[in-house]
């Protein structure tokens, strides 16, 4: 495919920018320093809550608006101003919890979340929600009836939790089936999680805002990086499209390009094909990278260009 200039790259956190470890290889954060050396804007999409985000924002030295919770969520942690904040209506949020209760599922097997100014409620605190939160100093209420927290606010995010994949699977279709993509965004974040989101919160959409309304940067100078089904609508609207080798065969096929696995540096072979390389060819490279590259060459030859 023809290279265009890349101007902002957008990131994926869980499967694409950390794998198994959790944390962001060396190799990965000096391809990212070098994109941004080149003036490269670095740019973070993701479902993750607001506060679990903080962190890579920073680490990754990111200075574009954060977009958070599947797109729901655009804020800039410097400045905090918010820039877009869809909300799940009270009304919306009621039918579901309801629609969760009919399934008549034990709390020990399936654990739904509101995400509300950046705290989450639950009805049952389990292990790997409390260990999630001390790690990122984000605020847990657990115990509580989730109706009367819509009394006081509209979630931005309400999170299904099972380690029940096939659990997951059949609530996801049971939902899609009651509800149209005008009435909900659903999306699934992940093996073990699916979110319902406001109709109008996507990444795509929200890549689209970040980019072009406040950047002012046309799509063809917009790549971005992701591995799993939440990516997709940002895939298909960036110039560039780049899943990651871990992602599941569908993702694949909408995508541009394929990246090694996350295990593999696979953003960093990303980075380098279709930023630091197009800069070489144009004469600009810079000299140190020629190390870091030699050491993602080998992972880079797994790559795939898509026809």
């Amino acid at each position: 495919m023809e290279k265009p200039e890349i101007k902002c790259l957008v990131l994926d956190i869980d499967g694409t920018l950390v794998g198994r470890s959790e944390n962001i290889s060396q190799t990965v954060k000096q391809a990212i320093g070098a994109a941004q050396k080149q003036g490269v804007y670095i740019a973070i999409a993701t479902s993750r809550d607001y506060g679990s985000t903080l962190p890579i924002w920073k680490e990754i030295r990111s200075n574009q608006p954060l977009t958070c919770y599947g797109g729901a969520l655009i804020k800039h942690p410097k400045t905090q101003q918010i820039y877009r904040h869809f909300r799940v209506s009270k009304s919306l949020a009621r039918q579901l919890l309801e629609d969760f209760d009919r399934f008549n599922l034990p709390e020990q097997k399936f654990s739904p979340q509101f995400h509300v100014n950046e705290k989450i409620y639950v009805r049952t605190l389990t292990r790997e929600l409390q260990d999630y939160a001390k790690r990122f100093g984000i605020e847990v209420t657990a115990d509580v009836d989730l109706r009367q927290v819509l009394t006081k606010a509209e979630p931005t995010c309400i999170l299904g939790f099972s380690q029940d994949t096939t659990l997951i699977d059949k609530q996801v279709r049971n939902l899609r089936k009651r509800y149209s993509l005008a009435e909900l965004s659903l999306n699934r974040s992940g093996s073990y999680f699916f979110e319902c989101l406001h109709p109008s919160a996507d990444k795509g959409r929200a890549v689209h805002y970040l980019t072009k309304k406040i950047l002012g940067l046309q799509v063809e100078n917009v790549m971005a990086i992701g591995d799993y089904f939440n990516d997709l609508s940002m895939l298909e609207y960036a110039g560039v499209g780049v899943a990651m080798g871990n992602a599941p065969q569908e993702v694949k096929a909408q995508a541009d390009w394929v990246a090694p696995s996350v295990e593999q540096d696979g953003v960093a072979a990303a980075i380098e094909e279709f930023i630091l390389q197009r800069s070489l060819n144009c004469g600009k490279r810079k000299r140190k990278w020629r190390n870091l590259r030699s050491s993602i060459v080998t992972g880079a030859k797994t790559v795939r260009v898509a026809s």
